[in-house]
């Protein structure tokens, strides 16, 4: 089967590729800017969504028409169907399964017009009202923490915004974990959240508010969150032995996805406490650590800092550099910071530069002569 990159990220172009690879005949789609991919996929591929994954580093996930339908059909099983609303970018997977339910419902998404803001949102959500057959049509919308967060905020102000977020039927909410103080924010706006828990290589979120959609399971391996089902990715594009490595079979051929999470199955409803490598992810984006240690390293004295994470109120999660007050020479702390996150920046992406320094008076390290990361995440929790 024939791959056609999408250079584009209009919403718009997005929606016509997916409209043809999963619904019609056409070519699979190629989404975000992925550089030396094939000409030709395997049969039955629909999307090539390139995602920075849990390792920080591109990967190019395919995901099968089959795989996004069946996400998008146990999703309505599970909250209903009706009307989409657009407000992620297109070329992420959870903007992805956003049109494909749409367009699995027979309608397409109303798309959220320019940046996300309270009132763009507010607009967006009111233009979407409308009615059958005398009854009116549910709406369903898909958000990250940070945007509800935002319409929380406004809406606390604005009863208009607030009526705006309260009149969807469900808004899932993924990416990251949602602060359960947030979650009872929106709440009393009378917002419907449902958290929702998957990524790319589940064809985006598969769990929702800890139970696992029709036909997907779950399972604790060695405390690693596992995932079977028919919403599994055929793999990485390309890359045979890391498909091998993250997508295992059982002795009787049940294939599950290795999510690298970390967390517990109490009474069916999962509970993921954490990473087992050292990734964040920091407004739905997943960022290495270890990356933006390399990136701050390169900022002339910062050779010795070291990159711990932290919570984040509006993001989930946030990096820290830390440094010794010798690193600053005669430099300030504000033009240390700027400058360490114009690199990691450039080097890797806005959403990867660090929060905040944490100055001093020496690294502290460990008795093999490594930095004592422990240490300073429980310095910085103290903190909090």
């Amino acid at each position: 089967m024939q791959l056609r990159p999408l250079d584009s990220a209009d919403p718009r172009d997005v929606l016509r590729a997916l409209r043809s690879a999963v619904l019609g005949a056409g070519p699979a789609v190629a989404l975000g800017a992925a550089s030396d991919l094939p000409d030709e996929v395997p049969a039955g591929t629909a999307v090539v969504v390139t995602t920075s994954g849990s390792t920080g580093y591109p990967k190019s996930v395919a995901l099968s028409r089959s795989a996004l339908t069946s996400s998008a059909l146990a999703t309505a099983e599970r909250i209903g169907s009706g009307a989409w609303l657009l407000a992620l970018p297109a070329t992420y997977v959870a903007g992805v399964q956003v049109m494909v339910r749409a367009l699995v419902a027979g309608r397409d998404p109303a798309i959220l017009a320019g940046s996300f803001t309270a009132q763009t949102f507010t607009a967006a959500a009111s233009a979407m009202a409308a009615s059958e057959g005398g009854r009116r049509i549910p709406t369903y919308t898909s958000l990250v923490p940070a945007q509800v967060q935002t319409l929380v905020e406004a809406g606390e102000r604005d009863a208009a915004v607030a009526r705006a977020f309260a009149s969807f039927e469900a808004v899932l909410v993924g990416g990251q974990a949602l602060p359960p103080a947030l979650s009872e924010r929106a709440a009393a706006l009378g917002a419907r959240v449902v958290r929702t828990y998957g990524s790319t290589e589940t064809s985006g979120g598969c769990v929702y508010d800890g139970r696992p959609l029709e036909g997907v399971r779950m399972r604790i391996a060695d405390g690693e969150v596992q995932l079977s089902g028919p919403t599994l990715a055929d793999g990485y594009l390309g890359e045979p032995e890391l498909t091998a490595e993250v997508f295992v079979r059982d002795a009787d051929g049940t294939r599950w996805y290795r999510t690298g999470d970390t967390g517990s199955v109490e009474d069916g409803v999962l509970r993921v406490t954490g990473r087992r490598d050292n990734v964040i992810v920091s407004g739905g984006v997943n960022v290495s650590l270890d990356r933006v240690e390399q990136a701050v390293r390169t900022v002339p004295g910062l050779e010795g800092a070291v990159i711990v994470p932290t919570t984040d109120e509006r993001w989930g999660a946030a990096s820290v550099v830390v440094l010794s007050r010798a690193a600053l020479a005669d430099r300030t702390e504000p033009d240390v910071l700027d400058e360490a996150r114009r690199v990691v920046a450039a080097a890797i992406g806005a959403p990867a530069r660090p929060r905040e320094l944490l100055v001093l008076d020496a690294v502290p390290l460990t008795t093999s002569g490594k930095p004592d990361r422990a240490l300073l995440r429980r310095l910085l929790a103290e903190d909090e």
